[in-house]
């Protein structure tokens, strides 16, 4: 994936590399880390391709609010969006559609071609990841499927610019989990190959499963006002910093400045699970990770996150994953 990006003074740059369809279908696994330092910002960027599928992930610090964005010629791909931190406005011209990204939220898009104009907030970072399915790729993968993964693969086998959806929805935990899978890959060679085929068709089978959840869903929403929303995301925020002594729910709802049936109910909504399912979630996910890390023994590991014991924890890591955490490590 190249990006033709021209900055405020109408200076010319490219961002990333171009693959064309013979490169993307080689079955060896291909990566590239490099770094960009432009007047408009600094960027770090990985490009991962194999089989049909690329990976593109990286870091933006952005100097510029606004820029003009050109992307043609590329391989017809459907796009896994995933914004982990920052967001913008992507205006494509030749199609007269808008793309408001923010944080946290994920979306499945077809875009041919791009010519227009992003908008991010100058001196912010913008953390993003996408996984790139080749069009016919994607086709087969959803052939069969529900009706909505049906009425999209239709639009993008008629070359349609179209997002699965016009509403982003939340990143999940395990879609974060999932991603960081990906970026901390440690295998080699073909089990490489094999790892990142089945982790990106995970990332699809989740956002598939949760954009059905949503067209489904025909409820009043509890939470109505920006003040509420912030607030929840406030009391998520505090509840993960404090994830190893936690406040009950009346502590947390007093804390976020919102009452507790609101905190419940709007917690639900926003991120699909209650306000304690969610830090045990978040927990046992951490968990994985730092049993990455063979300095840190598993008591220790229980300890920081909070456990009354290490039974405790077991029992929790060996219902979530299916297995115990010494068989992790």
């Amino acid at each position: 994936m190249a990006l033709n990006i021209y900055d405020s003074a109408d200076r010319h740059y490219v961002v990333g590399n171009h693959f064309n369809d013979f490169e993307l279908n080689q079955p060896l696994v291909r990566e590239l880390r490099e770094k960009y330092s432009f007047p408009f910002g600094d960027a770090e960027m990985v490009q991962i391709t194999f089989s049909g599928i690329s990976i593109v992930y990286g870091d933006i610090l952005m100097k510029e609010n606004h820029l003009r964005i050109k992307s043609f010629e590329e391989p017809a791909v459907v796009e896994l969006h995933f914004s982990l931190a920052g967001g913008g406005i992507m205006n494509n011209y030749l199609t007269d559609r808008k793309l408001n990204i923010k944080a946290n939220q994920h979306n499945i898009i077809y875009t041919p071609d791009f010519d227009g104009t992003a908008d991010f907030n100058p001196n912010s970072r913008h953390k993003f990841f996408e996984v790139h399915f080749q069009r016919e790729r994607f086709v087969d993968l959803t052939n069969d499927s529900s009706t909505l993964l049906k009425n999209f693969a239709e639009n993008i086998m008629n070359d349609c610019p179209v997002e699965i959806s016009e509403e982003h929805l939340p990143i999940s935990l395990a879609m974060h989990s999932c991603i960081n899978d990906i970026m901390n890959c440690q295998f080699t060679g073909g089990l490489k190959l094999l790892f990142l085929q089945s982790k990106c068709v995970e990332l699809l089978a989740m956002q598939a499963q949760a954009f059905e959840i949503a067209a489904k869903a025909v409820k009043k929403p509890m939470v109505k006002s920006a003040y509420d929303q912030e607030r929840i995301h406030y009391a998520k925020a505090y509840l993960l910093e404090n994830a190893s002594q936690p406040p009950s729910l009346t502590e947390l709802a007093k804390i976020a400045g919102i009452n507790e049936f609101k905190l419940k109910q709007g917690f639900k909504e926003i991120f699909d699970n209650t306000v304690f399912g969610y830090l045990s979630d978040y927990k046992l996910t951490k968990a994985k990770e730092l049993l990455t890390d063979t300095r840190m023994d598993i008591k220790n590991i229980s300890d920081d996150l909070g456990y009354s014991s290490v039974q405790h924890f077991n029992k929790a890591f060996s219902k979530k994953f299916g297995v115990s955490p010494g068989k992790v490590r």
